[in-house]
């Protein structure tokens, strides 16, 4: 023997306004669960459907003290469904005349773009004109190394660079001195110590480099722009 089907979301819902129409009472939701299972409706999902039909404004609760009660009329129901026949009506009302818009400008952008000889060239030569742009793009691309903005970014950096060498030499100097100063007495530990570190007596400032500076004539005629 084949086992009952159990009954859709839908029909439940429809079991459960049943009991409201019939009755036309006010309910508490351990009424509703007591009542649902004679409808077919099985307590423990009765609450879930009652919770859809209020979120959809077909049944209605309120908190009257500690107790929250619920119902539902036909009447209710029937006003419900007039009103949101009435919004589907005006929104299709509004995408029928955005399509009537949407098809007078499609045909506006047509005019003038009719499939001929003259239009297959011109799109012929925007296609050369765009490929040869990217062409362009891409050999200004190979050429970043050598732009002005880059090349005073670069310039600067090597600036930093240096002034925080000479810092940190200059700070080895005044470390070592410090060291002579407050232990003479361990002049060769210290020595060994500095040589393992890399601090060796040729140490010294960095003399400030020069940057090179070619001009642009300069850099065309060897072709680096």
């Amino acid at each position: 023997m084949s086992k009952k089907r159990g009954l859709s979301l839908e029909e439940k819902r429809e079991k459960m306004l049943q009991i409201f129409y019939d009755s036309q009472d006010f309910f508490l939701l351990k009424e509703l669960e007591k009542s649902g299972p004679k409808k077919g409706v099985i307590s423990q999902s009765v609450k879930d459907v009652i919770q859809t039909l209020v979120d959809d404004d077909l049944v209605f609760k309120d908190k009257i003290g500690t107790s929250v009660y619920f119902w539902s009329l036909p009447s209710c129901a029937g006003n419900q469904l007039r009103s949101i026949q009435k919004k589907l009506d005006s929104d299709l009302q509004t995408s029928k005349k955005r399509y009537i818009e949407l098809t007078d400008q499609c045909n506006a952008l047509k005019k003038g773009r009719e499939e001929s000889d003259e239009r297959e060239t011109a799109l012929g030569d925007l296609k050369a004109i765009q490929q040869k742009y990217n062409e362009l793009k891409d050999e200004i691309a190979q050429y970043s190394d050598n732009d002005p903005a880059t090349f005073e970014a670069m310039k600067k950096a090597i600036e930093v660079a240096h002034a925080s060498a000479n810092r940190w030499t200059d700070n080895i100097f005044t470390l070592r001195q410090w060291c002579s100063n407050n232990f003479p007495q361990a002049k060769e530990q210290l020595d060994s110590l500095y040589n393992e570190v890399g601090i060796t007596d040729d140490i010294d400032y960095l003399e400030i480099p020069v940057v090179p500076v070619c001009s642009t004539e300069d850099q065309m005629v060897e072709g680096n722009i």
